[in-house]
């Protein structure tokens, strides 16, 4: 097959941004080679996953109904070959360093320069991660800081709740997002507050807020 006549690599965006869509469609506008679609919450991101079969998959960490973590538990669940790009707001070493274990090809900063979603896009279809330069360094110089933050203290699944919990959601509520049991959450809320010290369910909402979760 011709170079040419070689298939567009398909890139799946989830973000509830909309002009965040529009701005990497225009990133890409020029180049017939990737071809950008969206989706503005996991549900949808997930859905469109499943159907499309993106190549690459760049999902925001902070979404509308559960965080960009518990969407790529999920699409790593359906295809643990899959590569994605984690992007987000939050240049914490320690979101990076959690992304990277969970298997992420790719991290972003949406205040990179635009020109660096075009490297890390390009990067992960030809096989290779990418984090963008200032995280890596960030990620270098703090590993001391890395291994004291408190989310180390936590599993994926103990972190999606303390997210859902910052943002107001019931204990119920949180069980419906992420398809368990209420008593599974009320349980892994309980640990959560030994673990972070905290002396009761507003406290533990107010380290998590502290945090800046996603």
């Amino acid at each position: 097959m011709s170079e040419s006549l070689k298939l567009a690599t398909k890139v799946l965006i989830v973000d509830d941004h909309p002009v965040v869509v529009s701005g990497c469609r225009s990133l890409f506008a020029s180049d017939s080679t990737v071809e950008i679609e969206g989706a503005g919450d996991a549900k949808a991101g997930y859905q469109a996953f499943v159907q499309n079969k993106p190549d690459i998959t760049v999902i925001d960490i902070k979404l509308p109904d559960v965080s960009g973590f518990e969407l790529m538990r999920q699409v790593r669940k359906e295809d643990p070959d899959a590569k994605i790009i984690m992007f987000s707001m939050n240049d914490d070493p320690a979101f990076v360093v959690r992304a990277i274990e969970m298997g992420a090809q790719g991290y972003l900063s949406k205040s990179d320069d635009p020109r660096l979603f075009i490297q890390a896009v390009h990067k992960v279809a030809a096989g290779e991660n990418y984090i963008s330069p200032h995280l890596a360094e960030a990620v270098t110089f703090s590993s001391a800081a890395v291994r004291a933050n408190p989310t180390n203290k936590m599993t994926t699944r103990e972190l999606e709740i303390l997210t859902l919990l910052r943002r107001g959601d019931k204990i119920a509520e949180i069980a419906d997002a992420l398809g368990i049991s209420y008593k599974t959450v009320a349980n892994t809320t309980s640990l959560l507050k030994q673990k972070l010290s905290a002396k009761n369910h507003s406290d533990l909402i107010r380290i998590a807020v502290e945090m800046n979760l996603g």
